[in-house]
């Protein structure tokens, strides 16, 4: 498990947990837009099918440990995501990672299907998934952190002024 970089004095507050090591390709983009946005998270691999046992004890100690909101990407079966929210009430955002066998499909259906009582919430297949839970979990911690607020209000703004800037898409 790492923290990002330069933050190590503060507890994590967003867990980034992936199924395997091949999902990082995805899951990077949650962890590059969470530190452009200043928010300490921590990265770990957590594969709901081989080490079901190290799922329930992440899930069930994240509170504990500070965390406050989960972000889980899993591609074909994908069932990290709902397997994590079975195990504790934080917020989990499910990110479905592309898969070779049906593009993604397959991993959003399984992320998207929760029955009533354990909710994920389910993002894009892919990058904009990945990014978006990440923007996603800073509106959640900007709701009590103004430092957080103050952030996302400007990356947004950033992203107007960027459009406005480049308005001709020839150049």
């Amino acid at each position: 498990m790492i923290s990002n970089e330069g933050n190590e004095a503060s507890a994590p507050r967003v867990g980034v947990v992936m199924g395997s090591r091949s999902d990082w390709e995805t899951m990077e983009h949650a962890s590059a837009t969470l530190s452009r946005l200043g928010i300490v998270h921590e990265v770990q691999v957590v594969s709901a099918h081989r080490t079901p046992d190290l799922l329930f004890s992440y899930a069930e100690a994240a509170r504990g440990r500070g965390i406050q909101v989960i972000i889980a990407g899993a591609g074909g079966a994908a069932h990290l995501p709902g397997m994590i929210a079975a195990k504790t009430a934080l917020p989990v955002f499910g990110v479905p990672v592309q898969s070779k066998a049906l593009n993604g499909m397959d991993s959003l259906l399984s992320i998207a299907q929760m029955p009533a009582g354990i909710p994920v919430g389910t993002l894009a297949i892919g990058r904009a998934g990945a990014t978006n839970a990440a923007l996603l979990a800073a509106s959640v911690l900007a709701l009590h952190d103004p430092s957080v607020a103050t952030a996302l209000d400007t990356f947004r703004s950033d992203q107007t002024q960027t459009v406005l800037d480049n308005p001709d898409p020839r150049s």
